[in-house]
């Protein structure tokens, strides 16, 4: 499989350094006792200054080697074993990324004898998010999130309902509900979906309906979305997010590219494809995390 839903829902961006900054912002908590005397002078400033955040680029690379003799001969059902394979590796790094970006892996600075990574979606989101007795959200791409020491607990409806709310009151509008392929069928089981029918013609088979892939919330409509890669994610089958994809980004410092590598006489042809990019969190608070699920 290669499809990616994570990264094919959120935006695109550009990076201009290798330590990628934005800023974010929030408004005041509503005041409801703002009111000013006639004529009176301008109250004292009162806005905060906006918050600059940052994630580092990581490198991903693939390389292929095609001996020449393979690229001369007739191949069953292929004109060219080196354009095959380049087309493969740049599907496996999508898949690498996709699951990156949804790990539990910090942000890193590297060395000369150490690779810079990207802080994962898991230890960005702060604000809301449900836990087990002793789960601790990850900050700002700098910690990671900590599985709850207790038992897991079954993914339940109150559960959703909970970080749903606080993801709204928080300013965030989510649409998506982002889930490993085990917590997919655990919410196609909520009570919900009873109250669904499929009408079958007599003469026709029925449908059993067995899923559910759009959750109605009381703040909008979630689409509730499987990912396979989730599972390949460091702790990601035991989470559920809740998203507003408006508020993610992919950025990248240098798009997919093919390099030619160096061969001497007869060596096969070898060829690199790299990708340098980063995970842009615009604002933590427009999501929610589920998190220490059974």
């Amino acid at each position: 499989p290669t499809d990616t839903p994570f990264m094919n829902s959120i935006g695109q961006g550009k990076a201009s350094g290798t330590l990628h900054e934005w800023q974010t912002d929030a408004l005041a908590s509503v005041n409801v006792s703002n009111a000013a005397i006639e004529g009176a002078d301008a109250s004292t400033a009162t806005l905060s200054a906006t918050t600059r955040l940052n994630n580092q680029c990581q490198i991903l690379q693939k390389t292929i080697s095609v001996s020449r003799t393979l690229e001369a001969v007739d191949k069953a059902g292929r004109k060219s074993e080196q354009a095959y394979q380049l087309a493969k590796a740049s599907k496996e790094i999508k898949r690498d990324l996709e699951a990156i970006l949804l790990s539990n892996q910090v942000k890193d600075a590297g060395s000369a004898a150490e690779a810079r990574t990207m802080g994962g979606l898991q230890t960005w989101i702060n604000t809301n998010g449900d836990f087990g007795s002793a789960g601790v959200a990850g900050s700002l791409g700098s910690t990671a999130r900590t599985d709850s020491s207790e038992a897991e607990r079954a993914f339940t409806e109150t559960i959703l309902k909970t970080v749903v709310k606080e993801v709204y009151e928080a300013g965030g509008d989510p649409s998506m509900l982002l889930v490993s392929p085990s917590q997919k069928q655990v919410v196609s089981g909520f009570a919900g979906i009873a109250a669904q029918r499929y009408m079958a013609p007599a003469d026709a088979p029925t449908t059993i309906i067995g899923a559910a892939d759009v959750y109605m919330s009381d703040f909008g409509t979630i689409s509730v979305v499987p990912d396979r890669f989730m599972l390949a994610s460091n702790s990601a089958d035991d989470i559920a997010l809740v998203l507003d994809p408006e508020f993610l980004e992919v950025n990248y410092l240098r798009p997919f590219t093919t390099n030619d590598l160096a061969v001497a006489g007869d060596q096969a042809a070898k060829q690199q494809i790299v990708t340098e990019c980063t995970l842009g969190v615009l604002n933590e608070g427009a999501h929610g995390i589920c998190a220490d699920l059974s």
